[in-house]
Protein backbone atom coordinates (compact mmCIF):
# COMPACT_ATOMS: atom_id res chain seq x y z
CA UNK A 1 0.00 0.00 0.00
CA UNK A 2 1.48 3.38 -0.72
CA UNK A 3 1.79 6.00 1.57
CA UNK A 4 -0.13 9.16 0.93
CA UNK A 5 2.01 12.25 0.60
CA UNK A 6 1.12 15.09 3.35
CA UNK A 7 1.27 18.16 3.58
CA UNK A 8 4.88 18.52 4.88
CA UNK A 9 6.34 16.45 1.81
CA UNK A 10 5.52 19.23 -0.65
CA UNK A 11 7.88 22.11 -1.59
CA UNK A 12 4.89 24.96 -1.24
CA UNK A 13 7.91 27.05 -1.64
CA UNK A 14 8.13 26.42 -4.90
CA UNK A 15 4.40 26.76 -5.71
CA UNK A 16 4.73 27.89 -9.86
CA UNK A 17 2.56 30.98 -9.38
CA UNK A 18 2.31 32.42 -12.69
CA UNK A 19 1.66 29.06 -13.79
CA UNK A 20 -1.42 28.68 -11.66
CA UNK A 21 -2.47 32.24 -12.51
CA UNK A 22 -2.64 31.72 -16.25
CA UNK A 23 -4.44 28.22 -15.91
CA UNK A 24 -6.61 29.23 -13.36
CA UNK A 25 -7.14 32.95 -12.54
CA UNK A 26 -6.03 35.41 -15.51
CA UNK A 27 -9.79 35.20 -16.68
CA UNK A 28 -12.88 35.04 -15.04
CA UNK A 29 -14.75 31.40 -15.15
CA UNK A 30 -18.10 30.28 -14.22
CA UNK A 31 -16.74 28.56 -10.73
CA UNK A 32 -15.19 32.05 -9.58
CA UNK A 33 -18.61 33.81 -10.44
CA UNK A 34 -20.51 31.08 -7.87
CA UNK A 35 -17.78 31.27 -4.94
CA UNK A 36 -18.24 34.94 -5.48
CA UNK A 37 -21.75 34.83 -4.97
CA UNK A 38 -22.02 32.49 -2.41
CA UNK A 39 -19.08 34.74 -0.14
CA UNK A 40 -20.72 37.77 -1.03
CA UNK A 41 -24.41 36.79 0.13
CA UNK A 42 -22.78 36.25 3.63
CA UNK A 43 -20.77 39.47 3.64
CA UNK A 44 -23.88 41.46 2.33
CA UNK A 45 -25.97 40.44 5.62
CA UNK A 46 -23.08 40.86 7.73
CA UNK A 47 -22.95 44.60 7.00
CA UNK A 48 -20.36 47.26 7.00
CA UNK A 49 -17.69 47.14 9.58
CA UNK A 50 -19.32 44.14 11.70
CA UNK A 51 -15.90 41.76 11.48
CA UNK A 52 -13.17 43.00 13.36
CA UNK A 53 -11.05 41.10 11.77
CA UNK A 54 -11.19 38.06 9.69
CA UNK A 55 -8.52 35.56 8.01
CA UNK A 56 -8.11 34.08 4.58
CA UNK A 57 -6.50 30.46 5.35
CA UNK A 58 -3.75 29.42 2.69
CA UNK A 59 -4.32 32.59 0.53
CA UNK A 60 -1.96 31.73 -1.56
CA UNK A 61 -1.71 33.77 -5.04
CA UNK A 62 -5.81 33.92 -5.24
CA UNK A 63 -6.96 37.66 -4.74
CA UNK A 64 -10.59 37.47 -5.25
CA UNK A 65 -11.87 35.82 -1.73
CA UNK A 66 -10.71 38.80 -0.42
CA UNK A 67 -12.82 41.28 -2.36
CA UNK A 68 -15.80 40.72 -0.79
CA UNK A 69 -14.52 40.92 2.53
CA UNK A 70 -13.60 44.41 2.12
CA UNK A 71 -16.63 45.75 3.40
CA UNK A 72 -17.64 43.25 6.11
CA UNK A 73 -14.02 43.18 7.81
CA UNK A 74 -11.84 45.93 9.15
CA UNK A 75 -8.83 44.00 8.66
CA UNK A 76 -8.37 40.87 7.38
CA UNK A 77 -4.96 38.33 8.10
CA UNK A 78 -3.84 36.58 4.54
CA UNK A 79 -2.28 33.68 5.83
CA UNK A 80 -0.23 31.96 3.18
CA UNK A 81 3.03 29.44 4.10
CA UNK A 82 4.53 29.41 1.00
CA UNK A 83 7.34 31.63 0.03
CA UNK A 84 6.36 32.16 -3.90
CA UNK A 85 2.33 32.91 -2.89
CA UNK A 86 3.30 34.97 -0.10
CA UNK A 87 5.92 37.03 -2.33
CA UNK A 88 2.85 37.63 -4.72
CA UNK A 89 0.34 38.64 -2.44
CA UNK A 90 2.86 40.77 -0.76
CA UNK A 91 3.70 42.26 -3.88
CA UNK A 92 -0.35 42.65 -5.03
CA UNK A 93 -0.57 44.43 -1.99
CA UNK A 94 2.34 47.06 -1.68
CA UNK A 95 2.60 47.67 -5.51
CA UNK A 96 -1.39 47.23 -6.75
CA UNK A 97 -3.42 44.10 -8.04
CA UNK A 98 -2.76 42.89 -11.42
CA UNK A 99 -5.29 44.43 -14.09
CA UNK A 100 -6.62 40.77 -14.82
CA UNK A 101 -8.28 40.90 -11.02
CA UNK A 102 -10.78 43.74 -12.11
CA UNK A 103 -13.36 41.60 -13.65
CA UNK A 104 -13.50 39.87 -10.46
CA UNK A 105 -13.40 42.70 -8.45
CA UNK A 106 -16.17 44.44 -10.70
CA UNK A 107 -18.39 41.30 -9.94
CA UNK A 108 -17.75 42.31 -6.11
CA UNK A 109 -18.98 45.46 -6.53
CA UNK A 110 -22.12 44.98 -8.70
CA UNK A 111 -22.98 42.20 -5.82
CA UNK A 112 -22.15 44.34 -3.41
CA UNK A 113 -22.10 48.63 -3.94
CA UNK A 114 -20.99 49.09 -0.19
CA UNK A 115 -17.25 48.15 -1.52
CA UNK A 116 -14.80 50.59 -1.90
CA UNK A 117 -14.64 52.02 -5.69
CA UNK A 118 -11.63 50.43 -6.15
CA UNK A 119 -9.83 47.23 -5.93
CA UNK A 120 -6.55 48.72 -4.25
CA UNK A 121 -9.18 50.41 -1.53
CA UNK A 122 -10.33 47.48 -1.24
CA UNK A 123 -7.61 45.62 -0.05
CA UNK A 124 -6.10 48.13 2.19
CA UNK A 125 -7.58 46.07 5.12
CA UNK A 126 -5.56 43.00 3.90
CA UNK A 127 -2.29 42.34 5.81
CA UNK A 128 -0.25 39.19 4.19
CA UNK A 129 0.72 37.20 6.98
CA UNK A 130 3.50 34.32 6.74
CA UNK A 131 2.66 30.94 7.88
CA UNK A 132 0.59 28.56 8.63
CA UNK A 133 -2.27 26.99 11.43
CA UNK A 134 0.70 26.65 13.87
CA UNK A 135 0.74 30.64 13.69
CA UNK A 136 -2.88 31.29 14.64
CA UNK A 137 -4.78 30.76 17.91
CA UNK A 138 -8.01 29.35 18.61
CA UNK A 139 -10.85 31.66 18.74
CA UNK A 140 -8.38 34.37 17.21
CA UNK A 141 -10.95 35.79 14.05
CA UNK A 142 -14.55 36.68 14.00
CA UNK A 143 -14.57 35.56 10.59
CA UNK A 144 -12.80 32.59 8.53
CA UNK A 145 -12.41 32.16 4.73
CA UNK A 146 -10.78 28.95 3.03
CA UNK A 147 -10.52 28.91 -0.85
CA UNK A 148 -9.23 25.38 -2.22
CA UNK A 149 -6.36 24.73 0.34
CA UNK A 150 -7.17 21.65 2.52
CA UNK A 151 -8.28 18.99 0.43
CA UNK A 152 -5.27 20.88 -1.79
CA UNK A 153 -2.39 19.91 0.29
CA UNK A 154 -2.57 16.49 1.27
CA UNK A 155 -3.54 12.81 0.33
CA UNK A 156 -4.17 11.88 3.43
CA UNK A 157 -7.78 11.97 4.65
CA UNK A 158 -7.11 12.32 8.45
CA UNK A 159 -4.51 15.46 8.06
CA UNK A 160 -7.44 16.63 5.51
CA UNK A 161 -10.02 16.81 8.51
CA UNK A 162 -7.20 18.29 11.13
CA UNK A 163 -6.56 21.44 8.80
CA UNK A 164 -9.73 21.54 8.44
CA UNK A 165 -10.67 21.45 12.13
CA UNK A 166 -7.71 24.11 13.06
CA UNK A 167 -9.13 26.15 10.39
CA UNK A 168 -12.52 25.92 12.40
CA UNK A 169 -10.90 26.66 15.15
CA UNK A 170 -9.26 29.74 14.73
CA UNK A 171 -12.57 31.30 14.74
CA UNK A 172 -14.57 32.60 17.74
CA UNK A 173 -17.81 30.68 18.78
CA UNK A 174 -20.58 32.08 16.98
CA UNK A 175 -18.41 33.36 14.12
CA UNK A 176 -18.93 32.56 10.58
CA UNK A 177 -17.06 29.87 8.49
CA UNK A 178 -17.02 30.30 4.59
CA UNK A 179 -15.26 27.23 2.37
CA UNK A 180 -15.10 26.31 -0.92
CA UNK A 181 -13.10 22.95 -1.97
CA UNK A 182 -12.72 20.63 -5.48
CA UNK A 183 -14.74 17.96 -5.31
CA UNK A 184 -13.12 14.29 -5.80
CA UNK A 185 -9.60 15.76 -7.12
CA UNK A 186 -6.78 13.77 -7.31
CA UNK A 187 -3.14 15.11 -6.98
CA UNK A 188 -2.53 17.25 -9.63
CA UNK A 189 -0.02 18.98 -11.64
CA UNK A 190 0.44 22.63 -12.71
CA UNK A 191 1.34 22.82 -16.36
CA UNK A 192 3.99 20.27 -17.02
CA UNK A 193 5.45 20.63 -13.08
CA UNK A 194 5.64 18.22 -10.14
CA UNK A 195 2.79 15.97 -8.85
CA UNK A 196 1.54 17.91 -5.87
CA UNK A 197 -0.78 16.38 -3.20
CA UNK A 198 -4.38 16.27 -2.97
CA UNK A 199 -7.20 14.76 -1.51
CA UNK A 200 -10.31 13.34 -3.10
CA UNK A 201 -13.36 14.69 -0.66
CA UNK A 202 -17.17 14.81 -1.12
CA UNK A 203 -19.72 16.96 0.25
CA UNK A 204 -20.41 13.87 3.05
CA UNK A 205 -16.43 13.87 3.77
CA UNK A 206 -16.64 17.63 4.32
CA UNK A 207 -19.45 17.51 6.45
CA UNK A 208 -17.96 14.93 8.84
CA UNK A 209 -14.69 17.11 8.77
CA UNK A 210 -16.95 20.14 9.97
CA UNK A 211 -19.45 19.07 11.77
CA UNK A 212 -17.64 18.45 15.17
CA UNK A 213 -17.10 22.57 14.98
CA UNK A 214 -20.26 24.12 13.42
CA UNK A 215 -23.70 24.56 13.51
CA UNK A 216 -25.86 25.79 10.64
CA UNK A 217 -23.94 23.63 8.64
CA UNK A 218 -24.46 24.17 4.98
CA UNK A 219 -23.14 22.73 2.34
CA UNK A 220 -24.04 23.65 -1.94
CA UNK A 221 -22.39 22.08 -4.76
CA UNK A 222 -21.44 23.43 -8.26
CA UNK A 223 -21.09 21.65 -11.10
CA UNK A 224 -17.51 20.82 -12.23
CA UNK A 225 -16.30 24.11 -14.77
CA UNK A 226 -15.14 23.27 -18.55
CA UNK A 227 -13.47 25.77 -19.00
CA UNK A 228 -10.70 25.27 -16.16
CA UNK A 229 -8.38 22.80 -17.04
CA UNK A 230 -9.81 19.10 -16.13
CA UNK A 231 -7.35 18.63 -12.60
CA UNK A 232 -9.40 15.33 -12.51
CA UNK A 233 -12.02 17.17 -10.07
CA UNK A 234 -15.95 16.63 -10.46
CA UNK A 235 -16.87 20.19 -9.52
CA UNK A 236 -17.14 22.80 -6.78
CA UNK A 237 -18.59 22.15 -2.80
CA UNK A 238 -19.37 26.07 -1.61
CA UNK A 239 -19.48 25.84 2.62
CA UNK A 240 -21.20 27.79 5.28
CA UNK A 241 -21.21 27.43 9.15
CA UNK A 242 -21.09 29.05 12.23
CA UNK A 243 -18.60 28.11 15.18
CA UNK A 244 -20.31 26.30 17.68
CA UNK A 245 -20.23 27.55 21.07
CA UNK A 246 -17.60 24.55 22.18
Amino acid sequence: MTTPRRNADADWDAWPVEEYLAENYRALHPCDVAVIRHHAALYRRLGPGSVERSVEFGAGPNLYPLMPAATACRAVDALEPGAAGHAYLRAQLRKGPDPSWQPFYALCRRLDPALPRTLAAALRGVTAVRGDVRVVRRNAYGLGSMSFVAESVTEDHAEFARFCGDFARCVRPGGHLLAAFMENMPSYRIGTGPLWPACPVDAGVVREAFAPHTRRLEIRRVEKDPTLPDYGDTGILLLHAVRADR
